[in-house]
């Protein structure tokens, strides 16, 4: 049996070539002829069906809803090599054997083309996608339903959650509803609008066909499934409720084939929402972090722990630096609930910590040796992420030329001091000398605590500024040239 593949719903990378080819065509007609009857056969006569329950009518949402989804285009320089000559018959010895063998063409950037989704939630051109869509991109264009297209910026990107965040320069938008996940529910009729091979606005319907499902990708976020047709250029597109709303962000499938197969899954939109809260107002995504690995408990666990019925998430190991460790925990435990939460399985747990902010204290139940413990833990936070592309950045890191977050509580603790550090650099930056892990300290003497804070200061700037720069133990000004 071949063995099946977890897939992005845009082929290998989560987005397709651009372009649409032809259709494909089979040797067996879906259509039929109809037969008339012989002169013989019985007549039926007029009986009363039975009454059966009328399929619902998406017309309405598809046109409320329509305008308000988006088609991204994306441009990729990907480095390509050119054919190396043939090197001719020489012996070893010969002096120009070496140059020959490492003899190289010049590489050139070529440009690669792909497409996904999007939707608006906001009038001024706020827009949600999958982060997938949009990584590596050296430049992005948003296609609305009128024709209109804009350039487009990346706000921020968050690879865990594959969500990412962009702003288009344009106002009075049309824009979604969006609804809480908690009020899913397995069986209810949902609908996707996205742009599958390119076809832009395409709508498909089905129903959900399971909630909190965790996938074999190491994320934290309890997916929601469904059998709605989801194909390459369907990722980042929404997921809406019968009531119009979005409830999810469409992302993966499950297929042998690389196309649809019948399991879509889709980001919960409270997942997405926090996502897009912390990019716009910090630039960067915080998480906690217990620094524990866990499992499910089955039935043969719950009997040797001594549970009534398999729940909890049984902790496999201990990070000896992390959280949980330091709290106390222990590998062997079942954490039955999470601050007053109770913990069912194991994929509730991971969310739950994931929007904990770090340095707060939990509460949590433990079974351990068959007894209940109350164990205090003070969560940890998570290792970030890059959140934007220096190329395609926001004004503050296209100016200066750097992509910075916030400190966590730890780092803060570790360095003594505050600002942002430094994640990846280009331009006047990298001119200047500035390195990732630099922790910017103020711009001309104006003390930096924030991306934002860092963002407003550039914009005021002239075309000459200081940056106080920790680099390891030491402070040091950096001039930099914005021209």
């Amino acid at each position: 049996m071949k063995q099946k593949m977890l897939v992005r719903s845009l082929i290998a990378a989560g987005v397709i070539a651009a372009g649409v080819g032809g259709l494909a065509k089979y040797d067996v007609s879906v259509f039929t002829h109809a037969v008339a009857a012989p002169s013989d056969a019985p007549v039926a006569t007029a009986s009363v069906r039975p009454a059966v329950a009328a399929l619902p009518d998406f017309t309405g949402i598809v046109s409320r809803n329509g305008p308000a989804v988006v088609n991204i285009s994306v441009t990729n320089n990907t480095e390509k090599v050119a054919t190396v000559p043939a090197m001719p018959n020489l012996d070893p010895n010969n002096p120009f054997y070496q140059f020959f063998r490492q003899f190289r063409m010049p590489q050139a950037q070529v440009p690669e083309h792909a497409e996904g989704s999007g939707f608006i939630v906001s009038p001024n051109g706020i827009i949600l996608t999958n982060a997938h869509v949009v990584d590596n991109a050296s430049s992005v264009t948003v296609k609305l339903t009128d024709r209109r297209e804009y350039k487009a910026k990346i706000i921020g990107m968050d690879k865990p959650s594959d969500v990412a965040v962009l702003k288009i320069n344009a106002s009075n938008l049309p824009t979604v509803k969006l609804d809480r996940a908690h009020n899913v529910k397995v069986g209810q009729w949902v609908i996707a609008i996205g742009s599958p091979f390119g076809f832009d606005n395409s709508v498909t319907a089905g129903i959900v066909s399971a909630k909190s499902r965790t996938l074999p990708d190491g994320s934290y976020v309890p997916f929601i499934q469904t059998d709605v047709a989801v194909n390459p250029g369907n990722s980042g597109g929404p997921l809406f409720n019968t009531e119009g709303q979005v409830i999810g962000i469409n992302s993966q499938i499950y297929s042998r084939s690389g196309g649809y197969q019948g399991l879509s899954f889709a980001i919960p939109i409270d997942v997405a929402l926090n996502v897009e809260q912390q990019l716009l107002q910090h630039g960067s995504v915080t998480r906690g972090h217990l620094g524990v690995a866990i499992q499910d408990v089955n039935q043969g666990l719950a009997d040797s722990f001594g549970l009534k019925q398999p729940e909890g998430a049984l902790i496999a190991s201990v990070d000896k630096d992390g959280a949980a460790a330091k709290a106390g925990l222990k590998a062997g435990d079942v954490i039955l609930s999470y601050n007053g939460t109770n913990i069912e399985n194991s994929s509730r747990l991971p969310l739950l910590v994931a929007e904990t902010a770090p340095g707060t204290t939990v509460k949590l139940d433990v079974l351990r040796n068959g007894k209940t413990r109350h164990i205090a833990v003070t969560v940890g936070a998570a290792k970030s992420t890059k959140v934007a592309s220096a190329n395609v950045a926001s004004p503050d890191q296209g100016r200066l030329g750097v992509v910075v977050r916030r400190l966590s509580p730890e780092e803060q603790k570790q360095a003594g001091v505050g600002g942002v550090v430094v994640e990846d650099v280009s331009g006047p930056a990298a001119n200047a000398g500035i390195q990732p892990g630099d922790i910017i300290l103020s711009l001309d003497g104006a003390s930096v605590t924030s991306p934002a804070q860092l963002k407003q200061l550039t914009a005021n700037a002239g075309k000459h500024v200081a940056l106080l720069v920790q680099r390891d133990d030491a402070r040091i000004f950096v001039p930099l040239d914005l021209g």
